[in-house]
């Protein structure tokens, strides 16, 4: 039988399955047999609106093959197809319903984990080991979204991290990763180090053409090509109803209405690609899951990888103090009533009430740190590859999932907008048996996360305290972390002046950056300057350079540093000129671009010192 309709008829006859969707039986002459598998699938998963509305052979007939086109994508890209999505979905619809509480049987209490202290000998000694082990692993970048949300019409990586320097999110990233490669080569005793840390960029529909032309117009920002590997995350079925009924695009009733299934498909998207087997061959040890827009993290990274090295986590998150019942998800151990244990992120308005649920009265609060004892979680995880295979082999990287219909009235028998199943990426971890080793690294927030999440108009609307997690307080925040760690090595960093950008109230540091191969670690920064160095608040310092080492230097203005790996440049004097200010800009104003708007202010480039240094050698810089 080679014929679709031949097919048909013998599935038909043997299964009675086609007999609800006549017309869809009149349409047979148009579907391969793949096609007609499919048709069989939708049809015993309840799914027969999907043909109602089709006409006879003659009509519409490429829409009817591109609908299938768009089934089989959405078959192929879920683990188990669309029989496992359905079936999910009926469940979880219920569960909702029934307002079923996801920790039932659970009791929470506080987690162990490493809590760190920047600059100390320890965080020295952990951030060496984690430099160490850098060449061992892989880096995922999860960025699958546009910067709409932001006030932003490109994809979120190619925004400017700071406009000192003008480099956007995934320059800053490759930089670092690059930096962290020959910083860990240089660490190898024996023999040549020839590591290259592989880096996957999870994208999206909308993002994935502009990502690979942001990375070719650029050349990999001195990456090689081979290195980078871009996984393209697929949508979605929407459901209408309780029943998980396929929800038909509304302006277009030969297209299924799709939306994104959350983060958590990485682990997906990794396992069906192969990569985690061709770095375990390559003798990688370790995966780095981060997201978009934080420009801190890899402050933070050296010394987190040091911590899984050390303490052989399978499993670590990496954190901040956290204020109680501030939103962001805290990171909690839970037991259940047969014994089994987890660490897991626990969503903060998930948190307080389960807390008072079980035991604990006041819920949410601040201990004698005057944090909560429940960590929060970053979205920045550091898993061991070896177990994370064995784990995801079991799943096929599926991830637990929820869902949150938005019911029409308190009978829950209808949604005012269709739904569907999502994931998230830290939820790994609910996958993993009780004996799993699974820990936390709690950074300084100043260290280690700054999100740029906001557009203006929402961030001015903050409460005064709370972070505005904006574009604003983003780059301010790289500025503040860079004076925190020069005042930590030694050189006198003016203190801070209070200034209002769009409706934020900052804190404006001296505007200081550094290339990533400046330093990679803090025993870098301390062995670059020295306690006769200081800097005023309206200073502006720009490092690009490996080997620049600052001596007794005395800034009041800007001063821009250029030198090729190959030369060693020691400056030292006094540089005062008239410098860079920053000047006020309205967010309102579309005359400006985009990326200056969504910031409030834009540099004023008056006055400034630069040295460039091409050649190699030993140069020494006076003022």
């Amino acid at each position: 039988m080679d014929s679709a309709s031949e097919i048909f008829s013998s599935l038909s006859i043997t299964d009675g399955w086609a007999s609800s969707s006549p017309n869809l039986r009149r349409n047979l002459s148009l579907l391969s047999p793949e096609e007609i598998l499919l048709a069989k699938i939708l049809l015993q998963e309840g799914q027969k609106h999907l043909f109602d509305h089709w006409p006879e052979p003659g009509f519409d007939d490429q829409r009817k093959k591109n609908f299938f086109n768009q089934v089989a994508r959405l078959n192929t890209s879920y683990p188990g197809g669309l029989v496992s999505y359905i079936s999910n979905g009926r469940k979880l619809l219920a569960d909702a319903k029934a307002g079923k509480n996801p920790y039932d049987g659970f009791t929470p209490s506080i987690p162990s984990g490493e809590v760190l202290t920047f600059g100390d000998d320890k965080f020295i000694l952990l951030e060496e080991a984690g430099v160490r082990e850098a060449r061992k692993a892989a880096f995922v970048l999860v960025a699958g979204g546009l910067g709409e949300r932001l006030g932003y019409k490109g994809i979120k990586l190619a925004l400017p991290s700071e406009t000192t320097s003008g480099k956007c999110f995934l320059q800053h990233y490759i930089e670092s990763i690059l930096a962290l490669q020959e910083a860990s080569c240089r660490l190898v005793v024996q023999g040549q180090c020839e590591a290259e840390i592989p880096l996957v960029i999870m994208t999206s529909d909308d993002t994935h053409a502009p990502t690979l032309v942001l990375l070719e117009s650029n050349c990999y920002f001195g990456m090689k090509p081979t290195q980078v590997k871009l996984l393209k995350q697929e949508k979605v079925a929407c459901l209408s109803d309780n029943d998980a009924r396929i929800a038909l695009d509304p302006n277009d009733n030969y297209k299924i209405q799709t939306k994104p299934h959350g983060h958590g498909d990485v682990h997906t998207l990794l396992y069906s690609s192969g990569l985690l087997k061709l770095w375990q061959s390559a003798g990688l040890k370790w995966v780095l899951f981060f997201q978009d827009t934080n420009a801190l993290l890899f402050k933070a990274i050296p010394a987190s990888l040091g911590v899984s090295s050390t303490k052989g986590y399978q499993v670590n998150s990496l954190a901040v103090p956290r204020k109680a019942k501030e939103a962001m998800g805290g990171i909690t151990k839970l037991t259940h009533l047969d014994g089994t244990t987890m660490v897991i992120n626990v969503e903060y308005n998930q948190l307080d009430p389960l807390l008072r649920a079980t035991g604990y009265a006041d819920g949410d609060v601040n201990c004698e740190t005057g944090f909560s004892p429940f960590p929060g979680n970053i979205n920045q995880l550091i898993l061991e590859l070896e177990p994370y295979m064995q784990e995801l082999s079991k799943t096929q990287g599926a991830i637990p999932e929820f869902v949150n219909p938005k019911y029409k009235d308190s009978s829950k028998a209808s949604f005012k907008t269709s739904t569907r199943l999502e994931c998230m990426m830290q939820d790994y971890p609910k996958n993993l048996s009780a004996s799993a080793r699974i820990g936390f690294t709690v950074m300084d927030k100043w260290l280690a996360y700054a999100p740029v999440k906001n557009n203006p108009e929402d961030a001015s609307k903050v409460p005064k305290g709370n972070p505005y997690h904006s574009a604003t307080s983003g780059e301010m925040a790289i500025y503040r972390a860079n004076c925190l760690i020069l005042r930590k090595a030694g050189v006198q960093v003016a203190d801070p002046i209070i200034d209002i950008f769009n409706g934020q109230e900052v804190e404006v540091w001296p505007r200081i950056t550094w290339s990533a191969k400046w330093t990679s670690i803090f025993r870098d920064v301390k062995g670059k300057v020295n306690q006769r160095c200081s800097i005023s608040q309206r200073s502006t310092l720009v490092i690009n350079g490996q080997n620049v080492f600052l001596d007794a230097l005395s800034l009041d203005g800007t001063l821009v540093i250029n030198a090729n790996d190959q030369a060693e440049v020691e400056v030292t004097g006094c540089v005062q000129n008239k410098g860079w200010m920053l000047e006020h800009v309205d967010y309102k104003d579309y005359s400006i671009p985009e990326e200056t708007r969504i910031r409030g202010f834009r540099i004023h480039k008056i006055e400034q010192l630069e040295v460039n240094y091409t050649e190699p050698g030993k140069f020494c810089f006076k003022s």
